[in-house]
């Protein structure tokens, strides 16, 4: 748990690790604080940015696109190994997660447990890099870039009093992510130990955390309430559930929301659902169906 560094805080921490650090226009007060809290902070993320060239990425980190809104990242890690600031404070770039892998991290625990829920805000915890990758596991990851994700991250530690328990991929924290794809996050972590001197040794070798409770029930979710459920000004938290899935997805066309109150965003978002499930002309009409509500899996409220 910590205070987020400030905009000169990490420029000076990155730079101290050895990295080259290009502060893009208008970093230092781009941010979605407005949309919830930044902090306490807890650790790193890293993710890979499914784009190619340098410039567009950044360009694209900085400002989001239509349906998620920038910075889209704290700093963008280039193929060179350059790191490029493009936020400061609030981002959206780790999305709805895992309380209990939260809490393994808070613990610096060695064995993170499963990432099977999406209900803790993962912006308001993380700092959070974007390496550019296709993420396509053909293109590749230069030796350069690979340090500098290992440098960027130990940078934020140090200044933390972390280690590199504190720094996972947003596949460890999301359900259904798989990013970085290309390289392995236990191998990351290890070389930002090796960094931070915080690696275990074979003679300090790390106790082995405990296993996650075997006991804890499997997640339930709201069962399809039918298809006239969703009308025009239906009020309902289960409205509102289903919106938050909906943008832990990439699918959520909100400016304001998601509310209660059914609406015409909440048929645009659930028709972008629908594509993303392969459902195209009339069947992607942006009402509910029982197949498509099962695979989005709604939390009970």
């Amino acid at each position: 748990m910590a205070t987020p560094l400030t905009a000169d805080h990490l420029l000076k921490a990155l730079r101290d690790e050895g990295l080259t650090v290009v502060e893009h226009p208008g970093w230092r007060t781009n941010n979605r604080n407005h949309k919830g809290p930044w902090g306490p902070v807890h650790g790193v993320m890293i993710h890979h940015t499914v784009t190619s060239g340098t410039a567009s990425s950044v360009a694209l980190c900085f400002n989001g696109h239509s349906a998620l809104p920038g910075p889209l990242c704290h700093g963008v890690i280039a193929k060179d190994g350059t790191v490029h600031l493009v936020g400061n404070g609030r981002a959206n770039h780790a999305g709805a997660g895992d309380d209990d892998v939260l809490q393994a991290v808070i613990a610096e625990r060695e064995v993170l447990p499963p990432d099977n829920e999406a209900n803790t805000d993962g912006n308001r915890y993380f700092y959070g890099f974007e390496a550019v990758n296709l993420g396509d596991g053909k293109d590749p990851w230069p030796a350069v870039q690979l340090e500098a994700i290992e440098r960027a991250s130990a940078a934020v530690c140090r200044a933390h009093g972390w280690n590199e328990r504190s720094v996972i991929g947003h596949l460890e924290w999301q359900p259904g992510k798989i990013d970085p794809r290309g390289f392995t996050m236990p191998s990351m972590r290890s070389r930002i130990g090796t960094r931070l001197g915080t690696a275990p040794t074979p003679t300090t070798a790390a106790k082995p955390a405990p296993k996650p409770p075997a006991t804890k029930p499997k997640p339930t979710y709201e069962p399809f309430p039918g298809a006239a459920f969703f009308k025009v000004g239906r009020n309902s938290p289960v409205v509102t559930a289903m919106g938050k899935r909906l943008v832990a997805e990439g699918c959520g066309k909100y400016s304001v929301g998601p509310g209660p109150k059914w609406s015409e965003a909440d048929r645009r978002s659930y028709a972008a659902w629908q594509r993303k499930c392969g459902y195209s002309g009339a069947a992607a009409d942006g009402i509910p169906g029982k197949a498509s509500w099962d695979r989005l899996k709604v939390p009970n409220v």
